[in-house]
């Protein structure tokens, strides 16, 4: 175990250092006592307080907390992170939003904490810069009080972003506690932030500002992709570990007993997943979905060979995924078969919550479209991998707002060997490769272009489709666990040998 460091802590050698200018200012200006008394009282409990925050048990060393200023049950990483770090014998405070429910692992795991913190909303009324300056004040003050009334940890690991306030709250606390802390950079927030106020605008030039000062500040550092590594140390001077998005073991194809039960229980609240009954079944006695038929009397199940295409995306439903663009591309997919092409029907789902949702929902209603169905459910945390083991062909619509950070939700398709048409940005080029594992467009005829091509010979197990599974199949790498193992679990370790140095 790390031995506590013997040096004298930062904290007090600053109060110290003003407690000294203070004495100085009073002796030149000739004052009396009662302000050097008071100066010295100050000084004498604010030692005390951080010497109170800085005891240690035998246990901090082996205690991590886990920040994220989002919701936990749509931080997939974080609750890897948790779970990783659980594995390996800490004690995981995870920290954030309980808007939705993490993953059942996450839950049942004793070593895990959940702290759950509310969501801040600012003062309202009057102009917009008051509610979020508001905002921002009370919720460093919010991260930071949580933050001081965990038992003592040797980490903070958050995530970035959201990172303002967190990033100032947490490098404080470990200022104070002697911890050390560890950023996740999934992204820059500034770079988010632009795309509803534009690059110029004063919020964002801030929040650049902040990230360029406070990021740095922190003892280590993880980032998703080697060009965000690249450009954290050419404009940050941050020295960053890449640590790749991986399917957790949870991803993976579905058995075809699972993925009917998961049909009969989505067609009971969506319609598109059900089957219009007739007498036959009941005579016959087997249960029916769109996509799969159990014989009750053989208890088989079998997909039919006349199923409707099953294509998955999910969402966020923020400015950095224009849904429209797959609208239009599954509009003209219509259009061809109305044309006469020999096309397959399909299923689009649409999993995910977020601020735009219900702006394309009342495009879907707009659209009436015959043999193309459109459903939007929020699925459990549970079943989200479930489905994706199910479908045909995943869309992802993520446009990175830096460029550098690429899309979890294609790992985790990825995962379950399901191909995957991509819009372009920089760096994709890291995850999907065209041609070999999905493909890569750049506008809705591209899209619709590519639908046509990869559903022509559906469900053929030798169509283009079916080749790129097969590649994903062959060339599945690293999951999360050892790709965790081999970067994140050498960064904790060399943390706390620095510190007891």
């Amino acid at each position: 175990m790390a031995r506590p460091s013997s040096s004298i802590p930062l904290p007090i050698l600053i109060i110290f250092a003003l407690f000294s200018l203070l004495m100085a200012v009073f002796c030149f200006t000739g004052s009396g006592i009662f302000w050097p008394l008071v100066s010295v009282t100050v000084m004498g409990l604010t030692i005390m307080l951080c010497c109170l925050l800085r005891r240690r048990d035998g246990d901090s060393e082996r205690r991590v907390c886990v920040l994220v200023l989002g919701d936990i049950g749509r931080s997939p990483r974080m609750q890897y992170h948790s779970l990783s770090l659980s594995k390996h014998g800490f004690q995981v405070a995870l920290v954030g939003y309980l808007d939705s429910l993490p993953h059942r692992d996450v839950l049942r795991d004793d070593r895990i904490q959940i702290v759950p913190i509310a969501e801040v909303k600012g003062i309202r009324g009057g102009p917009k810069i008051l509610t979020y300056v508001t905002k921002v004040a009370i919720q460093f003050a919010q991260v930071l009080v949580v933050l001081l009334m965990l038992k003592p940890h040797a980490h903070i690991l958050m995530q970035n972003p959201p990172g303002l306030p967190g990033m100032a709250s947490a490098w404080l606390t470990c200022v104070l506690r002697g911890s050390r802390l560890l950023v996740d950079w999934h992204n820059y927030g500034y770079t988010i932030m632009a795309l509803s106020h534009g690059h110029a605008h004063p919020l964002v030039r801030l929040a650049k500002w902040y990230e360029h000062v406070f990021g740095p500040l922190a003892s280590q550092h993880l980032c998703v992709t080697k060009a965000m590594k690249e450009d954290l140390h050419r404009n940050w001077g941050i020295n960053a570990t890449t640590l790749y998005d991986r399917p957790a073991d949870i991803f993976r194809e579905t058995p075809l007993e699972k993925r009917h039960q998961l049909f009969v229980r989505l067609s009971r609240a969506y319609p598109a997943f059900r089957h219009s009954s007739d007498d036959d079944d009941v005579r016959e006695k087997k249960e029916k979905t769109v996509f799969s038929v159990r014989d009750l009397d053989k208890d088989t199940i079998t997909l039919k060979p006349d199923r409707p295409v099953l294509l998955i995306s999910s969402t966020s439903w923020t400015e950095d995924e224009d849904f429209s663009v797959l609208l239009q591309a599954l509009q003209e997919y219509e259009e061809f078969i109305l044309a006469g092409e020999t096309l397959p029907p399909l299923i689009c789902v649409i999993t995910g919550k977020g601020p735009q949702k219900e702006h394309y929902v009342k495009m879907i209603d707009g659209l009436h479209l015959e043999h193309v169905k459109i459903c939007t459910p929020w699925l459990e945390a549970e079943d989200y991998p479930v489905l994706l083991g199910c479908a045909d062909l995943g869309v992802c619509l993520h446009k990175s707002s830096s460029g550098l950070d690429l899309p979890m939700k294609v790992v985790d398709m990825f995962g379950c060997c399901l191909p995957v048409c991509a819009i372009h940005f920089q760096c994709l080029e890291e995850l999907v490769k065209h041609e070999l594992n999905g493909l890569i467009f750049s506008n809705s005829p591209q899209l619709a272009q590519q639908l046509k091509s990869l559903l022509s010979d559906f469900p053929s197990s030798d169509s283009k489709l079916g080749t790129f599974r097969r590649n994903l199949r062959a060339s599945r790498g690293q999951r999360w666990d050892d790709n965790w193992d081999q970067n994140v679990l050498p960064l904790l370790s060399s943390l706390s040998s620095s510190s007891s140095r």
